[in-house]
C-alpha cells in the first residue's frame, strides 16, 4: 500500500490523482482529518483512514508494515514539529517500508524562519531509523498566480526583495509529480532531492509577462521589509505569518529559493512547468 497524509490539501489532492493513473487504486490509502472531505477518493476506491496531527493516538493504526508513506507537511505553522513527530513515531511503530517528507528547498542551509520546522522534522526523521525519502520543495507557481486578481487590482506586483533576485519555481502539479515517482518506483531510500524549476525568475521578468499577456502595464512595487510587513498585516495577514513572509522575501533576495540542481525534472521526466503558463492559469481564474 502506498499511504498519503494530508490527502485533502491542495498538494495532497494532486498526489493521489496522480497515484491512482500509476497503481491499482486497492493499494492507495488516505490519511485525513475529515472523512466527509476525501469521500471522492472513497468513491474512486481509495482506502480512506482518519487520523488527526494532534491526536496521536488516532494514528496508531493509520499505518501498516511495509507500506511506503508520504508525510506531507502540515499547513499549521507553529505547530508543525510535534504534528510531523506523531505521525514520524506511529510510521515508525508500524514498521513502515518508507516514510516521504515533502521538505523545503536547501534543507539545512534554508537559514530563514519557515525552514525551521523543516529541519527539525528532517533530523527527527533520520534518527528514527526509519527508511526515508526528502523532497526538498523549491517555491511554487501558484504562491504568486492564484493571486493576480489582487496583483491587477492594487495596481502592481508586492515585493521586498532585491532588484535582479531569482526564484527557481514550480508549479504544484510538477513537486505532486516528482512524489508520486518516488512513491512508486524503487531507489530512493535515505535520499534527499532538491527540487525547484528549470527556469528562474525575477519579479520584474514576472510583472513583464503579467504585463505581456494582459496588455497593459503592471509595474513592480518593490519596498523595505519592514513596510512590506506592514502592507500585509493591513491586510488581514497574521503578524506572525506576515513576519515569516517577508522573511521569505529576504531568503529570495538572497539566492536560497534560486537554486536549480535537476533533480525535479529528471524525477517526473519531462521539463518542469513555466512560470508563463502559470500567469495563463491565474489570469483566467482571476477574470472568471
Amino acid at each position: 500500500m502506498i499511504v498519503v497524509t494530508g490527502a485533502t490539501g491542495q498538494l495532497g489532492q494532486l498526489v493521489v490523482e496522480g497515484l491512482v493513473n500509476e497503481v491499482p487504486v486497492e493499494q492507495i490509502a488516505v490519511v485525513v482529518r475529515d472523512a466527509a472531505k476525501a469521500a471522492r477518493f472513497g468513491e474512486l476506491g481509495v482506502e480512506v483512514r482518519v487520523a488527526d496531527y494532534d491526536d496521536p493516538a488516532t494514528l496508531a493504526d493509520a499505518f501498516h508494515e511495509g507500506e511506503k508513506v508520504l508525510l506531507i507537511s502540515g499547513s499549521e505553522v507553529g505547530q508543525r514539529v510535534p504534528q510531523h513527530k506523531a505521525v514520524i513515531d506511529a510510521a515508525k511503530h508500524a514498521n513502515v517500508a518508507l516514510l516521504g517528507y515533502t521538505s523545503i528547498l536547501g534543507g539545512p542551509a534554508a537559514d530563514f524562519e519557515l525552514a525551521r520546522e523543516h529541519q527539525v522534522t528532517e533530523r527527527y526523521l533520520i534518527d528514527s531509523g526509519l527508511p526515508y525519502v526528502l523532497l526538498r520543495n523549491g517555491w511554487y507557481h501558484e504562491n504568486y498566480t492564484a493571486a493576480l486578481g489582487q496583483v491587477i487590482a492594487n495596481g502592481g506586483v508586492l515585493t521586498s526583495t532585491a532588484a535582479g533576485s531569482k526564484i527557481a519555481s514550480a508549479t504544484r502539479a510538477d513537486f505532486a509529480a516528482a512524489a508520486v515517482a518516488v512513491l512508486t518506483t524503487e531507489g530512493h531510500e535515505n535520499r534527499e532531492y532538491e527540487l525547484s524549476g528549470d527556469d528562474a525568475w525575477t519579479h520584474d521578468e514576472y510583472a513583464a509577462e503579467i504585463s505581456r499577456q494582459l496588455g497593459q502595464e503592471v509595474p513592480v512595487n518593490r519596498v523595505p521589509g519592514e513596510q512590506h510587513r506592514e502592507i500585509l498585516v493591513g491586510a488581514g495577514v497574521p503578524d506572525p505569518f506576515a513576519a515569516i513572509l517577508v522573511g521569505v522575501e529576504d531568503a529570495i533576495s538572497r539566492g536560497l529559493l534560486a537554486v536549480q540542481t535537476g533533480d525535479l525534472a529528471k524525477l517526473i521526466g519531462r521539463p518542469t512547468t513555466p512560470i508563463a503558463h502559470s500567469i495563463t492559469e491565474g489570469l483566467q481564474a482571476a477574470r472568471a
